[in-house]
């Protein structure tokens, strides 16, 4: 599956091309690319001033300064201008990269933050900020002195940013709790369409698994939420539908399969319903 590279993402950042398993991008303007992609590494963004929007998954945030966001390769995610004044550095870094010399191949596992929910997004207090601002700062640093030990330093700085990302959720564990206000249902209707859009499109696979007639749960989605679970189910399959046309050496019918269509034509009619475009006009718009 075609996903962002560190190559592509330097040439989005105007930045020169890193020649190791990580690319740092210095203070500056975010590029809007607003169409959702994957990336093949991890990101951790410092928003140091300013305002943009994200959406990942199926959540969008307005995140302001300063604050921290996360993502791990699997989030599907794209950026939309919210200010004109932005200041901000990135961390990209395969796990192989971080995980060189380290030898649980499971760390980043661990950390809810970089996966499918509603962490994406951490607000800074003052106390974090400084610390999180000397953490860029000494990546930055190191960058441009091009120590011996870059490598290992880099590794080390983003050890500690995560371990630091870590322990603010754990001491801000009621105020996530309260703020993402996941409700129980939600939750395991959320977990279970991550683990199965792909290849289930109907409301009553996710009904019968919750123990709820389809009715029952769209109109319960729909009261958490304000959208009910069928639109859900359907945007979840629209966002994967737009990530996998932009691989050209995929044809449409192809697509379709990997989507779990009957045929091209009912993938057609489900795209341009949820989308207004055909799968070819959205493919041509990219061009």
């Amino acid at each position: 599956m075609k996903t962002f590279s560190l190559s592509r993402h330097s040439k989005l950042f105007s930045v020169p091309e890193s020649t190791k398993d990580y690319l740092f991008v210095g203070s500056g303007s975010l590029p809007y690319y607003e169409e959702p992609y994957r990336a093949e590494s991890y990101a951790i963004a410092y928003i140091k001033e300013g305002a943009v929007k994200l959406t990942a998954g199926l959540s969008t945030w307005e995140v302001n300064g300063p604050s921290i966001v996360t993502l791990g390769p699997t989030v599907i995610r794209y950026f939309t201008k919210s200010s004109d004044h932005l200041k901000m550095e990135v961390i990209f870094f395969k796990d192989t990269f971080l995980l060189e010399r380290y030898a649980d191949l499971f760390f980043l596992f661990k950390y809810d933050f970089f996966g499918n929910n509603g962490l994406h997004v951490l607000p800074l207090k003052e106390s974090y900020f400084t610390k999180i601002n000397k953490i860029f700062e000494l990546i930055q640093l190191t960058k441009l002195a091009g120590s011996h030990y870059e490598d290992e330093l880099v590794r080390n700085y983003i050890f500690s940013l995560v371990y630091e990302i870590d322990s603010y959720y754990r001491e801000l564990a009621s105020e996530v709790s309260s703020s993402l206000n996941v409700h129980p249902l939600f939750a395991k209707f959320r977990q279970l369409l991550n683990a199965n859009y792909m290849q289930e499109h109907q409301l009553e696979f996710y009904a019968s698994h919750l123990y709820l007639t389809p009715k029952s749960l769209s109109a319960a989605i729909k009261k958490i939420t304000g959208r009910p679970a069928g639109k859900w189910i359907d945007d979840a399959i629209a966002l994967e539908a737009k990530v996998l046309l932009q691989n050209n050496t995929l044809t449409v019918s192809q697509i379709s399969e990997i989507l779990n269509f009957s045929d091209q034509s009912v993938f057609g009619k489900f795209f341009k319903a949820n989308t207004n475009l055909s799968p070819i006009e959205y493919r041509k718009k990219l061009d």
